[in-house]
């Protein structure tokens, strides 16, 4: 048997016949940028989220880097994140002109440790980026409290957690803070047929300037009131992802019932750490990301029995050559480097079978027995 780390493929032919005169209708008019397929869509997901506003662009990156330069913060500002993430992330700080700052993790839920940024806090601090990792929330309440105590803009990236929830609020994530940024990049929960992307936030302000700011700074064509980007999301986006919000409950279900067999199963294996689901989090499962001393022997073991692994992430972001300037050295953020060292991803998505979970199962308690 052969189970792949991710499978597309089932998920997208489900939907073909319900959106496929949606599809002929965009080609016959030609209406291939925005429009109404956007706009329903946006309106939904704000619904969805529980905030007053959602502003849909073309990827998550996208949705980072307007949400950072509709708040004013840019050139000589400092920014605080983790460097436990997808590179994205650290992107859209540094092409907003602001220097990212990192901190830790916490070593249990791979979560920015809120513990640590009052250090990393100076007068030239604007904003914190906590990333809600592998579909798992942060501890959002702690955070809300320093972005207050110092006047601080707090910008989720919540590209991971389409419907992750925080229980003490009873909120999703990306509704939280100032404002909140997903993908829809291919392989997420939620996911369109290419990129996407969405910033949401109850602030009218900042949704206002985030929709100028995705069509070359305009609010009506050819007049512009700002320098902006060409961000903006396409309408066969909005039709995929319109169309596929109304399973995206049902989807995190089977993905926390596959991860539930998932750790039932390696439960009893010494040598594993498993995904930690703190008591603040309803996640959603984007990725089930087991830890080992034995991560790379266990990688090629499982490629031998044909089961598909992912490195989500290898290397830190602070030791990346890209971002060497930044002054960072080996040593500085143990525990990320550590947890860098021992991740590994295992197949999950909704469209599992019971046999293949039960394969991967199989797989992973023979390698360690």
């Amino acid at each position: 048997m052969k189970v792949p780390l991710i499978n597309l493929t089932k998920q997208n032919q489900k939907i073909l016949s319900e959106i496929s005169s949606g599809i002929s209708s965009i080609f016959e008019e030609s209406r291939f940028i925005l429009g109404k397929e956007v706009e329903e869509f946006e309106g939904n997901f704000a619904s969805y989220c529980g905030t007053r506003f959602a502003v849909a662009v073309n990827s998550g990156t996208s949705a980072l880097l307007l949400s950072l330069i509709a708040q004013g913060i840019g050139r000589g500002d400092e920014v605080i994140t983790v460097p436990f993430t997808f590179i994205a992330t650290v992107e859209a700080i540094i092409f907003s002109g602001a220097r990212p700052v990192f901190v830790d993790i916490d070593e249990r839920t791979m979560t920015i440790d809120a513990d640590k940024i009052a250090r990393a806090i100076t007068p030239r601090t604007k904003a914190i980026i906590p990333v809600h990792l592998y579909g798992e929330v942060c501890d959002m309440n702690p955070l809300r409290e320093i972005a207050d105590k110092y006047n601080l803009s707090l910008i989720e990236d919540a590209c991971q957690a389409h419907g992750a929830e925080y229980l003490p609020l009873a909120k999703k994530a990306g509704s939280m803070g100032d404002c909140g940024c997903f993908s829809f990049y291919p392989s997420k929960n939620l996911s369109a047929w290419g990129e996407g992307g969405m910033v949401t936030t109850d602030s009218e302000e900042i949704a206002k300037k985030v929709k100028m700011l995705r069509d070359h700074g305009s609010e009506k064509k050819y007049y512009h009131k700002m320098i902006g980007l060409n961000c903006r999301m396409e309408a066969l986006q909005g039709l995929v992802l319109n169309c596929k919000l109304k399973y995206l409950d049902k989807w995190n279900e089977r993905r926390r019932a596959i991860a539930h067999q998932y750790s039932e199963a390696f439960r009893d294996i010494e040598d594993i750490c498993l995904p930690s689901s703190p008591p603040y989090s309803r996640g959603v499962y984007h990725l089930y990301v087991v830890r080992t001393a034995e991560r790379d022997k266990l990688k090629n073991f499982l490629q031998e029995k044909g089961v598909g692994t992912g490195l989500h992430y290898p290397l830190p972001l602070h030791l990346q050559d890209s971002l060497r300037d930044l002054g960072y050295q080996e040593g500085a953020l143990p525990v990320s480097e550590k947890t860098a060292r021992e991740i590994i991803s295992l197949p999950l998505y909704p469209e599992m079978e019971d046999t293949e979970v039960g394969y991967v199962i199989d797989a992973v308690r023979e390698f360690f027995q």
